[in-house]
């Protein structure tokens, strides 16, 4: 478990502070549009999109189906539909909904689910793997929350429950219902962190 903890501080640390480097790098970078049609009615303020890809930089989101408040993206609501993935550097989300909030030029929260939605982050040579029903990232608050026959795994170990929140300010994973985990015994263990002075 302490394995498990330490990967997913890792992960999502470094996920974070790759963004918060590269913020300022991908903010100048422009974001592009592509969609096989697309519907605009300016007077309800609503834009419809089949097939389309959003793209700025490395990030990218794919998905057959997508409405929009807006293409202003310095604050704009969409709705993603049919075979959505989100990529950025080293990790993917894949779900068949997804409901995203723009601000800033960047994606300041997501909601996903599927049957299961599924989020897989690489860093070196770790895997982290998780799985849901619905899975709730928020970044200002740094909270990812697993929803509905939750799953989280290093490769070594697995954590599941009903429900499971990680905080990327207090390193923490919290169930506030029963969880089970699992540690595999053919993986070498963890190595134990240093002792603090």
């Amino acid at each position: 478990m302490a394995s498990l903890l330490r990967n997913l501080a890792c992960v999502i640390l470094f996920s974070a502070a790759v963004a918060a480097a590269q913020e300022t790098e991908r903010s100048q970078l422009p974001i592009k549009v592509e969609a096989r049609s697309s519907d605009f009615d300016y007077q309800k303020g609503v834009l419809e999109f089949d097939g389309i890809t959003i793209s700025q930089g490395e990030i990218r989101i794919t998905a057959e189906r997508a409405v929009a408040s807006g293409l202003d993206f310095e604050d704009s609501r969409w709705e993603f539909n049919g075979t959505v993935r989100i990529s950025m550097p080293e990790s993917a989300l894949a779900s068949d909904t997804a409901r995203v909030h723009f601000a800033r030029g960047e994606i300041q929260s997501a909601t996903v689910t599927g049957g299961p939605a599924t989020f897989e982050q690489r860093r070196d040579d770790e895997l982290a793997q998780g799985r849901a029903n619905r899975i709730d990232y928020d970044l200002g608050r740094g909270a990812v929350e697993l929803a509905g026959d939750a799953w989280l795994s290093d490769g070594r170990t697995e954590i599941t429950g009903a429900t499971l929140v990680y905080s990327t300010i207090s390193q923490r994973v919290v169930s506030r219902q029963q969880v089970v985990i699992t540690i595999n015994p053919n993986e070498p263990a963890p190595e134990a962190p240093d002792p603090t002075p």
